[in-house]
């Protein structure tokens, strides 16, 4: 699908016949231009022709029905994955790739192992939500997606305007309506990126990811923290929630025996002080086989200690390891 090429093909027709075009893609959810019979039969045919929009997908779901995984096939063959997360109080959140592959090389993730492809379009963004608006039509009582998390494959911040002009249709309301703060963009920790997004105007949760307590253990989990060490990285971070008032969450995934001790945590609460609109995600994290998951005691443990020392904590079991929920792990998959 080319939202940008439907642009320029409708040029030539009256201005009313895209408003009818974006209610069909994005409220309607049609999958073939021929089911919108406010179109002529003429421009239907060279709209499939020209900017179909079929989506070829593979779905994988997980067998308690909490997720479901998608591998999308692009126009030019390259491959980028998706994961839809079903919520115990009925709603629904995508993650969304920005990239295919990834340049950061983070150890512990399966894309950044696959190595960097390139930026995906604002349309091939837009198509992950759409591929699961889809899904969702007609099931679990009509319910559809309510959160876009971009924390699939690639860095949002190295395909930065790609992404921001996917999350401004994702917020229009002739696109998907869904409200800037049930969208949340993850960083590895680009600074330039973190503050281009704090003088944007939609305020459209920010996430870090974050996975260690000290420069020495996350430069060697993930590289960019060379470029962009924990104290230039924090600092950046302070700036953008006083510029914001808004809380910021630190993505930190627990991998056994590499940062999950006790002093690791004690460490994270010295390295994020008093700040009340900080806010820790602790992630069981999804083996890729280099590593694996913390127990759910040393989690809990880990936790405890961040609590006690005032660190607002979450903990968020791990989605869909019956099918390899963890980013990259069906893109690079030389089985699909």
């Amino acid at each position: 699908m080319d939202l940008e090429k439907l642009k320029l093909i409708l040029a030539e027709e009256p201005a009313y016949r895209l408003k009818q075009a974006w209610q069909a893609i994005f409220k309607d959810l049609i999958s073939d231009w021929n089911e919108n019979t406010t179109l002529s039969l003429a421009l239907r045919e060279k709209l499939d022709i020209e900017c179909p929009l079929k989506i070829n997908a593979k779905v994988f779901d997980s067998g308690n029905t909490s997720s479901a995984k998608a591998l999308i096939t692009l126009a030019d063959n390259v491959k980028i994955e998706t994961v839809m997360l079903h919520h115990a109080n009925g709603r629904n959140t995508v993650c969304v790739s920005s990239q295919a592959g990834c340049q950061m090389g983070c150890q512990f993730c399966a894309t950044g192992q696959m190595g960097y492809v390139r930026n995906l379009t604002a349309s091939e963004i837009i198509e992950q939500v759409l591929f699961w608006e889809r899904y969702l039509k007609g099931k679990q009582g009509g319910r559809g997606v309510n959160n876009v998390v971009f924390m699939g494959m690639g860095e949002p911040f190295m395909n930065y305007d790609n992404v921001l002009s996917a999350i401004n249709l994702i917020n229009s309301a002739t696109g998907f309506n869904i409200g800037a703060r049930h969208i949340s963009v993850s960083t590895a920790g680009l600074i330039d990126g973190i503050n281009k997004f704090s003088s944007e105007k939609l305020a459209v949760n920010l996430a870090i990811s974050l996975h260690a307590p000290n420069d020495n253990l996350r430069s060697r989990l993930m590289p960019i923290n060379n470029q962009y060490p924990l104290k230039k990285l924090l600092s950046a971070v302070n700036k953008y929630v006083k510029k914001k008032s808004r809380q910021v969450m630190f993505e930190y995934l627990m991998i056994d025996g590499v940062n999950d001790s006790d002093d690791c945590a004690r460490e994270l609460v010295d390295l994020l002080g008093e700040e009340h609109l900080y806010m820790v995600n602790l992630i069981g994290y999804n083996s890729t086989g280099k590593f694996r998951p913390s127990s759910s005691q040393v989690i809990s443990r880990f936790k405890n200690i961040l609590m006690r020392a005032g660190i607002n904590a979450t903990q968020r079991y791990s989605f869909g390891q019956d099918i390899n929920a963890a980013c990259g792990q069906l893109a690079g998959s030389k089985k699909i």
